[in-house]
């Protein structure tokens, strides 16, 4: 048995700074600290994330991020056994952002430095928050990404399907931007859809009857768009039950392909690993209640486990690269 190792995890990939410590083995292993800084109201103006802003925000952040992380642990750098950092994907000015912050500090103390996948980071956040076995099925759906991984270990992952083009969280953030909701769009139209008819407006399901696990919402944003101008021509604006109806019936078609197709990479993933008991969602969508529940009802349905991390470890964070690392 290998001895308990505490790593320094730094994530930037997109709009989030953040830095945690996690410590322990990979069997069982600890959140020690979580920082994190949005970056909510500096892109607030502009309807979704802006490169170059994020990058600069990361930049005027990052030391502070890991600064508390190590404080709230308790521990310094000379406790730190190595740092780990996502090296991609992500915005590339917030991946250097992060990567040089963590070189300077391996630099100066020298401790290892190791790059992360991001991906791998979500992928690996259920055996973190709840100790999953091998092999798994994750469902990774966020703002830049949408895939169907079957994690069958820490290295070796084999992805059944994904989107084709926009990810569903990049989907719900130009959703609300067309109905003009504030940003961040997912938990804006997800709290508009409380009020509206998920009936209300009949949406594409697109690649819903294709028999394979990859999607694609580029038409859909489409079809919001078109249902919106036609709402408006008739309305000369966009009436708040209209809107909330619009918001119910997108998230309505979101979450139908979503289960489709999770439906269908369960068939695929067990016939890979027939030993599989358990579906994992993470990314920021999975923070969506009305996808969580529903994926949840498929799961017991289908007699399999339902994993979703909390909350605050759904969107991207410092402990999902800690403890990747």
């Amino acid at each position: 048995m290998t001895a308990p190792i505490t790593i320094l995890g730094i994530e930037s990939s997109c709009d989030d700074t953040a830095a945690a410590v996690v410590h322990g083995r990979p069997s069982a292993a600890s959140v020690l600290s979580n920082v994190v800084f949005t970056q909510t109201e500096a892109h607030a103006a502009f309807g979704g994330v802006v490169p170059e802003i994020a990058a600069r925000a990361h930049a005027e952040k990052i030391d502070f991020a890991v600064e508390d992380a190590l404080k709230s642990a308790n521990v310094t750098l000379k406790d730190i056994d190595a740092i780990a950092v996502t090296a991609g994907p992500g915005l590339i000015g917030g991946v250097l952002s992060g990567v040089m912050c963590a070189k300077g500090l391996c630099a100066a103390t020298g401790k290892p430095l190791i790059g992360v996948n991001h991906l791998a980071g979500h992928a690996l956040t259920p055996q973190l928050t709840n100790g999953v076995t091998f092999p798994y099925l994750m469902l990774l759906v966020s703002g830049g990404h949408c895939q169907f991984l079957l994690v069958q270990g820490h290295n070796d992952y084999i992805r059944l399907g994904g989107t084709i083009d926009d990810a569903p969280g990049e989907a719900f953030d130009k959703t609300a931007r067309i109905l003009g909701l504030n940003q961040p769009g997912g938990p804006a139209v997800e709290k508009t859809a409380e009020l509206g008819d998920p009936k209300a407006f009949s949406l594409p399901r697109p690649l819903i009857n294709r028999p394979d696990c990859n999607m694609s919402f580029s038409g859909l944003k489409t079809a919001i768009l078109r249902a919106r101008d036609d709402v408006a021509a008739i309305h000369g604006g966009i009436p708040e039950q209209v809107r909330a109806d619009l918001c119910a019936s997108f998230q309505a078609s979101v979450k139908d392909v979503l289960i489709n197709k999770s439906q269908r990479a369960l068939t695929e993933a067990r016939a890979k690993a027939p030993e599989l008991n358990t579906f994992a969602v993470a990314g920021g969508v999975a923070a969506n209640m009305a996808i969580r529940g529903a994926l949840e009802t498929l799961c017991t349905n289908e007699n399999v486990n339902f994993v979703a991390p909390p909350l605050s470890l759904c969107t991207d964070n410092g402990a999902m690269i800690a403890y990747a690392g």
